[in-house]
């Protein structure tokens, strides 16, 4: 099941890797390399990753901000009327239909604007505003100065260049773990929810994991009986996932006090007879 799922998001990264341009009038070839941008993009996965920004209301905010709790990251420009967009309405289905599978406070988003002329406090609200992501709740709107800005995209292997209408840049979501380190990447303008939500859901299990209370459990299960349905597009918890667990509990229960009543017949046997 693993292996047919990691051929399935090879097959996505490899057929939904896209470089977006935004032509002003006519048809631009793109600039960038893509078998190069791929292979700059993957050789971060696992690295560490910082960054300081400033949120559409003017405030300042780093990415160290956010660990503790997995971090989806979406690079776009605010001036783009095409790919840009397209990603956001994906992304933000994306979103819903994984908080619904791991819960609606288990991981943050960022959407950050790389364009340091254009992308100003106004117009990131703006493009939050016109997305409908504005009140989405975990979900911030940022944007960052020069020098900040370049040094952030080449920590996490950003490929861009400027055009005429916009540029031309890898179209990435980018997922962290809880300690700010990149999990994984997807690609493209649109992509399966399963290539997005899978990776979200290790991460918040794998927390999930480490924890012995009552929410945890209760989580862990939750986890387990969430599964994708095709016919919909989206994941829903299959509840007979969940009664199958809790008959398997009371079965083991029941089990385990026939156990101990043999246990103890069998230990007052041998004391009759030891009294003997």
């Amino acid at each position: 099941m693993r292996t047919r799922y990691h051929r399935f998001r090879l097959g996505v990264v490899i057929g939904g890797l896209v470089l977006s341009t935004a032509a002003a009038g006519h048809e631009e070839l793109p600039r960038i390399d893509r078998d190069a941008a791929l292979a700059r993009s993957e050789a971060i996965i696992g690295r560490v990753v910082d960054g300081t920004f400033f949120r559409s209301d003017g405030e300042t905010l780093t990415l160290a901000d956010y660990r503790g709790r997995p971090l989806v990251i979406s690079l776009v420009y605010t001036s783009c009327n095409t790919i840009c967009p397209a990603t956001t309405q994906t992304l933000r289905r994306a979103v819903d239909s994984a908080r619904a599978a791991v819960g609606s406070n288990a991981f943050n988003v960022l959407t950050i604007g790389f364009d340091v002329r254009n992308d100003t406090p106004a117009r990131l609200a703006d493009f939050a505003r016109v997305q409908g992501i504005a009140r989405e709740p975990a979900w911030t709107v940022a944007g960052g100065e020069a020098a900040e800005m370049e040094a952030f995209l080449d920590e996490v292997g950003f490929s861009y260049a400027p055009t005429a209408g916009g540029f031309d840049h890898l179209t990435r979501t980018t997922i962290l773990d809880a300690d700010g380190r990149v999990y994984r990447h997807v690609y493209g303008d649109q992509f399966p929810m399963q290539v997005f939500v899978e990776p979200l859901k290790e991460l918040v299990l794998g927390s999930s994991l480490r924890s012995l209370s009552l929410d945890g459990l209760l989580e862990r299960v939750k986890f387990l009986c969430t599964v994708y349905d095709a016919t919909t597009g989206a994941y829903r918890i299959d509840y007979s996932l969940g009664f199958g667990i809790v008959i398997g509990a009371i079965s083991l229960i029941i089990m385990g006090i026939l156990l101990l009543r043999v246990w103890r017949n069998n230990r007052r046997l041998e004391q009759k007879h030891a009294g003997l």
